[in-house]
């Protein structure tokens, strides 16, 4: 099969979709991958590399997007990539379809099957190739409210959402000296941080009386509520947010859904901030990207069982024996195949198995 690696374009986006050692893998198993110039430079990775993997190196993305089968990207294709895509080509990538109609639409019309990092599950229920950039993005969050409020240690922070993001999020927050309280709806991820971090963490079961009165207290709020590829809920309102305190900090890990604060909106690593009622907001839908090299080998990690698998046995029989692949086929040859996707758009919902004949 071939197998396309284009470099990046999102604003400060410096993860690659293959590192070498993967490449390794697919050519080993007679496969071609072509990479494009520079593709991997901002994760440390050279051309040299990748051609001492078995790669080529073409010199720009139409190359690859005109000869590549299978897709191997980090972020959604923006605009000008999208249409470069081609009817039966296979692109495997985040692609957070729910709070973007455009995106849906522009894939839905391209003809491509689009299979999406962030709804691939396992066997236990999880999100194996959403985890460790939310790992990632935990961490970095109260890096960046700490910046953002021109503190490196105290404060009062809240943290919605108990999942693996928010997790660390406390983590690294407690490790900060901050006042740490963790508002879930699931009783499971309230009692799994209070085992793990002790007394240094509160937790708190949510309702809207408790988000509202505990982020009119903060200084920080960190939101990493996610519904798996579903839009992320608004729990924030804009009345609350007006009810912050002046010069307080939303970081909005969930933005890439869409975001859970209703004054949310995508943001850049080039102008990451913007202020509503006094409160900054960082909402840039790219965390990981700022720490590139860590955050692309944890993703290849994750991603190569699946890489192999698509490239070895073609997108049909991989998407057919393995019923958590096939959770990450959002959109196939024009029709949505993904249900929370389809519900937050409002479009028809087609069955994978059916729309893969299985």
């Amino acid at each position: 099969m071939r197998v396309g690696v284009p470099k990046e374009i999102k604003d400060s986006e410096y993860r690659v979709g293959l590192v070498p050692s993967t490449v390794r893998e697919l050519t080993a198993n007679g496969h071609r991958v072509i990479v494009q110039k520079g593709a991997g430079v901002g994760a440390g990775l050279s051309d040299a590399d990748y051609q001492a993997a078995g790669a080529e190196i073409v010199a720009d993305a139409d190359q690859i997007y005109a000869a590549a089968e299978l897709l191997v990207k980090v972020k959604e294709p923006l605009a000008q990539e999208r249409k470069k895509l081609k009817p039966g080509q296979v692109l495997f990538t985040y692609l957070h379809l729910a709070p973007d109609p455009q995106q849906t639409n522009d894939l839905l019309a391209s003809g491509v099957i689009a299979i999406a990092y962030e709804t691939v599950t396992s066997p236990q229920g999880t999100l194996p190739l959403l985890t460790p950039m939310s790992e990632v993005a935990g961490r970095m969050a109260p890096h960046v409210g700490a910046r953002c409020l021109e503190k490196e240690n105290g404060g009062r922070g809240v943290l919605l959402g108990g999942g693996v993001a928010g997790t660390h999020a406390a983590l690294i927050s407690a490790g900060m000296a901050a006042t740490v309280t963790v508002i879930d709806r699931n009783p499971e991820a309230l009692r799994r941080i209070a085992e793990r971090l002790g007394a240094r963490v509160r937790t708190v079961f949510s309702t809207r009386d408790a988000i509202e009165t505990l982020c009119r207290r903060a200084d920080l709020v960190i939101g990493s509520v996610l519904l798996p590829g579903a839009a992320a809920p608004k729990l924030i309102t804009a009345a609350t947010v007006k009810a912050m305190k002046p010069g307080s900090v939303i970081v909005d890990i969930a933005i890439d859904q869409g975001g859970c604060a209703e004054t949310s909106r995508p943001t850049t690593h080039s102008a990451p901030t913007y202020t509503v009622d006094e409160v900054v907001h960082y909402c840039v839908t790219n965390m990981p990207g700022a720490v590139a090299r860590t955050s692309t080998f944890a993703l290849n990690n994750v991603t190569l069982p699946f890489v192999l698998a698509l490239a070895d046995k073609g997108y049909r029989r991989a998407l057919g024996e393995d019923p958590y692949l096939r959770q990450g086929l959002n959109v196939f040859e024009g029709k949505v195949t993904h249900r929370a996707v389809a519900d937050a758009l409002k479009l028809k919902f087609t069955l994978p198995e059916a729309a893969l004949r299985l």
